[in-house]
């Protein structure tokens, strides 16, 4: 466990990447994560459960990620915000966009079946800020209360015909062949605890995220920018 840097939060496939980077190069660290979501993961974070937590929650009134929520969960830690990736969000359907889906507003007006991220995640509050700016009652969205905990489980379900389309990134889409309708380019961070940041560990994730092999990787998933891997974006 010393040689063990535990990520908890929001699924994403850089993560893999991260701790496959850290195993080539013989680091003598690996990786542990969870797919919780991004509000687990800093509940995970308060309750010293992890060493650091994925997060990219919105903030629709500020039009800011993940701070609002850190204030709010973790008042009196003092944490540092490290830029993970950029990425793309977007409706994920079937290869050739059978049933025609544009965007959001259609998973009202036909007749679409839905999987949805589970509550919590920042998917999930991507999608409910979404769906007030249009008007749309999630009650009227067949499939709203079907929920998969990762994106690439949410493809998997378009990909076998169990829903019509679901909330996801784009990498997931590509990853299976799939179309993708582009929503919107969120930021995701790592928030870590300011007194963790001189852990030989931590220092291994970071200098691995801020590595050009690990943005080029990234790079080539599609739907991502680690422009600003590694960069540090706010201390609080």
């Amino acid at each position: 466990m010393e040689n063990t840097v535990v990520i908890i939060g929001s699924h994403d496939i850089t993560i893999d990447i991260l701790a496959d980077e850290i195993r080539r190069t013989g680091q003598d660290i690996r990786i542990s994560s969870a797919n919780v979501g991004s509000l687990g993961g800093l509940i995970a974070l308060k309750k010293g459960s992890c060493h650091m937590a994925g997060s990219h929650l919105l903030d629709a009134e500020a039009a800011q990620y993940n701070l609002s929520y850190i204030k709010r969960y973790l008042p009196g830690m003092s944490v540092s915000i490290f830029n993970l990736v950029l990425r793309d969000q977007g409706l994920i359907v079937a290869k050739g966009n059978p049933k025609g889906i544009t965007g959001l507003q259609d998973l009202a007006e036909k007749d679409l079946t839905f999987v949805n991220r589970q509550a919590g995640s920042g998917t999930r509050v991507l999608l409910d800020y979404r769906l007030n700016l249009l008007g749309i009652n999630p009650e009227s969205i067949k499939g709203y209360d079907h929920d998969e905990f990762t994106h690439m489980a949410v493809a998997v379900d378009v990909l076998s015909g169990a829903a019509d389309c679901g909330l996801g990134i784009f990498a997931a889409a590509r990853a299976l062949d799939l179309d993708f309708i582009p929503v919107e380019r969120e930021q995701y961070d790592l928030i870590i605890p300011s007194v963790m940041l001189d852990q030989p560990g931590i220092q291994a994730v970071l200098e691995t995220i801020q590595s050009d092999n690990f943005r080029q990787r990234v790079q080539a998933l599609g739907g991502y920018d680690p422009a600003k891997s590694g960069n540090l974006w706010k201390q609080l």
